[in-house]
C-alpha cells in the first residue's frame, strides 16, 4: 500500500531522541512504512494494531502516565513481572505515556495523529473530540488519516453505555444461546466480542487503506462491540430473522446438524461433529452398530435432529466400551470429524503436533503466533511489549526497507 505523504517529522533523517529501533522493518514486512498512533487499550484495539505489527507496521502505543489498565490485571504475570494479559495483545509495540490533560502531552498526542496513516482509539463518544483528537479534527492536519474508532453501542442512542465485553454478550443474544437447556446463561470462555471486533478493525482499516490507495483520500472506520457480535451470530441470527423465534440454549448440541455434540467415553469426553449421512453411516460402522444408519429415526440429518435424545442414547452407550482418543483415532482415520476435549495446553500442543507453528519465541519468552500467513511474507516477533513509557519521545521510524524512502522525511515519497 502506498503510504500517504505526511510532514517531516524527523531530526536529520533520524528519529528523535529516545526513540528505539521498532519491529517489523524487515525487507519482508508487508506494512513496512505504516504509522499507527495506538490511542486504543484493554483488548479490542490493542489486539487489532499487534496484527498490524506483526506485519511491519510501525505502531506507537500512547497510554496515560498510569498505563493500560491491562498492565495492572494480575496474576498471572511473565518473567519479566508483565501481566499476561498485557502481554497477549501489545507485542512489537513503543510505549509513550502521555498525559493529554497537559498541554505538553496532549501537544504531542496531535503531533502524532497528526503525522500517521492510522489513528485508533476506544474511548467513549467524546472524549477524543474534547481533546480536539476526534476524526473531523485529526483530519484537518491530516487528510489521508484512516481513522478507527471502537465503541460499544454506536454513536447514537447507546454511545453512553459502557462497553464491557461481558454486557454486550449479554445484550447481544450470545449468552442466551449459550449453556445448558436447564442452567444459566453463560459466556464464553474468552473476551470473544472484543476478539471479534479487533478483526473487524482490522479488516476496516485495511479496507480504508486499499480505497486511499484509490482515491488518495482517508475515512473514518467505525466498528462496535453490539454489531461485531451480532454480525458473528450468522446462522443464529439468520434463523431468527426468517421464522420470528428466538433460538433456545442446547448446550453443546447445534440446532440443525446432530450427531454434534461432547460424547463423554470411557475415560474422558470427546467431540462428536457429523455433517452428512455418509459419515454418520462411517461413525455407526465404527461403532460396531451399523443397523443405526438404517433406522428410519436416524437415516438422514432431520431424522437425526428430530431423534437426537434417543441418538445420543445409543452412542453413549457404546463409546464408553474404550478411551476417548482411541475413539478420535479411529473416527478421524475414517473421515468421521471428531476430537478430543482439549484443555488449552493440550490445544496447543495439538496445533504444535500438527505442524501449525501456533507459538512464536521473542527473546526468551513465548507467545501466540498470529494466525494469518501469506504467501509473500510472514508476520515478525521481534520486541516483547513494552514498558510503560520505554520510548519517550519516541517519532516514527525511516523506512529503511524501501528503496524509494527518503530517510530525511520517513516516510514514502
Amino acid at each position: 500500500m502506498t503510504m500517504h505523504e505526511r510532514p517531516d517529522t524527523t531530526t536529520g533523517g533520524e528519529p528523535r531522541a529516545g526513540a528505539a529501533t521498532a519491529p517489523g522493518a524487515g525487507p519482508g514486512a508487508v506494512l513496512a512504512g505504516l504509522r499507527v498512533a495506538d490511542f486504543s487499550r484493554v483488548l479490542a484495539g490493542p489486539y487489532a494494531t499487534m496484527m498490524l505489527a506483526d506485519y511491519g507496521a510501525d505502531v506507537i502505543k500512547v497510554e496515560p502516565p498510569t498505563g493500560d489498565d491491562t498492565r495492572h490485571w494480575k496474576p498471572p504475570v511473565d518473567a519479566d513481572g508483565t501481566a499476561t494479559y498485557f502481554g497477549s495483545v501489545n507485542r512489537n509495540k513503543r510505549s509513550v505515556a502521555l498525559d493529554l490533560a497537559s498541554d505538553e502531552g496532549l501537544a504531542e498526542a496531535r503531533r502524532l495523529a497528526a503525522t500517521a496513516d492510522v489513528v485508533i482509539e476506544n474511548f467513549r463518544p467524546g472524549v477524543m473530540h474534547r481533546f480536539g483528537l476526534d476524526y473531523e479534527a485529526v483530519r484537518a492536519e491530516n487528510p489521508g488519516v484512516v481513522y478507527c474508532s471502537i465503541t460499544g453501542f454506536g454513536t447514537g442512542e447507546g454511545a453512553g453505555l459502557a462497553g464491557y465485553d461481558l454486557l454486550v454478550q449479554a445484550v447481544g443474544g450470545l449468552m442466551s444461546i449459550t449453556g445448558e437447556p436447564e442452567g444459566e446463561p453463560s459466556k464464553a470462555g474468552v473476551a470473544l466480542v472484543d476478539v471479534l471486533c479487533a478483526q473487524n478493525a482490522l479488516a476496516g482499516i485495511l479496507l480504508a487503506l486499499r480505497d486511499r490507495d484509490r482515491t488518495g483520500e482517508g475515512a473514518h472506520v467505525e466498528i462496535n462491540l453490539l454489531q461485531s457480535l451480532l454480525s458473528a451470530l450468522t446462522n443464529q441470527a439468520a434463523s431468527t430473522l426468517v421464522t420470528g423465534r428466538a433460538p433456545r440454549r442446547l448446550g453443546n448440541q447445534h440446532p440443525s446438524i446432530a450427531p454434534y455434540a461432547v460424547f463423554p467415553a470411557a475415560d474422558r469426553d470427546l467431540v462428536i461433529a457429523v455433517g452428512n449421512d455418509k459419515q454418520f453411516r462411517a461413525l455407526a460402522a465404527i461403532l460396531g452398530v451399523p443397523g443405526l444408519a438404517d433406522d428410519e429415526r436416524y437415516a438422514t440429518n432431520e431424522a437425526r435432529v428430530a431423534h437426537r435424545e434417543h441418538l445420543r442414547a445409543e452412542l453413549e452407550g457404546a463409546l464408553v466400551a474404550d478411551r476417548a482418543a482411541a475413539w478420535a483415532e479411529r473416527f478421524s482415520e475414517a473421515g468421521v470429524p471428531a476430537g478430543l476435549v482439549n484443555d488449552v495446553a493440550e490445544a496447543i500442543a495439538f496445533a504444535e503436533s500438527l505442524g501449525l507453528e501456533p507459538v512464536a519465541e521473542i527473546g526468551g519468552s513465548r507467545t501466540v503466533a498470529n494466525p494469518i500467513r501469506l504467501s509473500s511474507a510472514r508476520a515478525e516477533y521481534l520486541t516483547p511489549p513494552p514498558r510503560l513509557d520505554q520510548h519517550a519521545g519516541a517519532d516514527w521510524r525511516p523506512v529503511a526497507s524501501d528503496p524509494t524512502a527518503d530517510p530525511s522525511k520517513g516516510h514514502r515519497a
